[in-house]
């Protein structure tokens, strides 16, 4: 089936055994500590240049290696630039050179995005079950607690769960003229099926993770460096990219690739703006395969046409889109009540950031308004 988690779980730890490597794990397994002590800027400038070299696994190394590497130095990076009382400026070499080589072999920018705080950032409690909100725990955490670790497991449930919703609009995008109704028809019911659920979990968001604690514990060590007035001249890597500042986007939603493939299937269009160009752009944050598997969908899906020549796929095509609809109406509800409404109270720990933007740098009330609104209006 096609799904955009790995067909492998993520590994937990590494395999290859070196000194650099158990550091770069101990080092992110303490970061809740090292956060809660204000200990975690002291413990990267005190390391040696070259303590966290990755030069073993990317040369060698099983990929899942790589990601969870990725995953650890971004996690240990967001917290060293974000952890304190004001935002760092300088992202030291010890840390800045390693991770700079994983994000290159990742083909993504070095900055935390959604690949590595969701996708590779997961493990089953009992190997033997299937994913669920009932058995799947993070990996990584910055703070730790019920509320950060439910956000993300919702979003590695929805992924799962969109699965069958990815497959049925893969072959869906190959249908053409010759195709019966009820070929069409079985894909169609297939993704109202999947979205169903993927709407079923997303709901769930509320139970066991507070606006509160969203915004002042886990949001402030997800944004990014571009369009973020705290770090408006950008971060250096230190001794990469010639010392100049480098600008990249925040971890966001926007990064999965469930909802731009099934757009790209079912042919729904967003008009072009610069909301529109903020979307585009995010798909430089998504592992390259998945960037792939959308261009090759919208390139290659001529569904819509042959869907609005039959009443009975025009009627199921509503609901699919109704449905994504539902997703995007959801997102901006939470939206509200997360970032917008918590903005109001004043923040006694680390900044809930922009109260303007996204933490991908986006105004997000627009963003989401914007895409809600244009998959209702393309219902035929």
């Amino acid at each position: 089936m096609n799904t955009f988690l790995s067909k492998k779980d993520p590994l937990k730890t590494y395999t290859t055994d070196t000194r650099s490597l158990k550091l770069i794990a101990d080092i992110a397994d303490h970061l809740p500590k090292l956060l809660l002590t204000g200990q975690v800027q002291k413990t990267i400038k005190n390391l040696k240049s070259n303590a966290l070299s990755v030069n073993s696994i990317i040369k060698d190394g099983d990929i899942r290696e790589v990601k969870l590497a990725m995953a650890h130095l971004s996690f240990i990076s967001h917290a060293y630039i974000w952890g304190g009382k004001n935002p760092e400026k300088i992202l030291p070499e010890a840390i800045a050179k390693p991770w700079v080589k994983l994000a290159t072999k990742l083909e993504r920018p070095p900055i935390l995005s959604y690949g590595s705080y969701c996708l590779d950032n997961w493990y089953r409690v009992d190997s033997k079950e299937d994913i669920s909100l009932q058995n799947v725990g993070l990996l990584t955490n910055f703070l730790g607690g019920v509320d950060e670790d439910w956000f993300v497991t919702i979003h590695v449930c929805i992924e799962n769960a969109a699965g069958k919703a990815v497959n049925a609009a893969t072959k869906l995008s190959y249908l053409n003229e010759d195709n019966s109704i009820n070929d069409y028809l079985v894909h169609l019911k297939d993704i109202v099926a999947s979205l169903k659920e993927v709407n079923k979990i997303f709901s769930r968001m509320p139970e066991k993770c507070d606006p509160y604690i969203y915004y002042h514990r886990v949001r402030p060590f997800i944004f990014g460096t571009k369009d973020n007035p705290d770090l408006k001249k950008g971060l250096i890597y230190e001794g990469q990219f010639n010392n100049k500042p480098q600008f990249f986007r925040g971890e966001t939603g926007a990064q999965s690739s469930i909802m731009p493939f099934l757009d790209g299937a079912l042919g729904i269009y967003h008009t072009k703006d610069h909301l529109r160009h903020y979307l585009n752009e995010m798909r430089d944050y998504m592992p390259p395969e998945h960037r792939k598997m959308i261009e090759d969908v919208e390139g290659r899906s001529n569904a819509k046409k042959y869907i609005q020549q039959s009443k009975r796929l025009v009627g199921e095509y509503n609901k699919c889109l109704e449905e994504i609809r539902k997703f995007r109406a959801l997102h901006l509800e939470f939206a509200a009540t997360y970032i917008h409404q918590q903005s109001q109270i004043k923040n006694p720990f680390g900044r809930g950031g922009s109260t303007i933007t996204g933490t991908g740098g986006t105004p997000f009330m627009k963003y989401l308004k914007k895409h809600r609104d244009e998959t209702q209006k393309q219902k035929i």
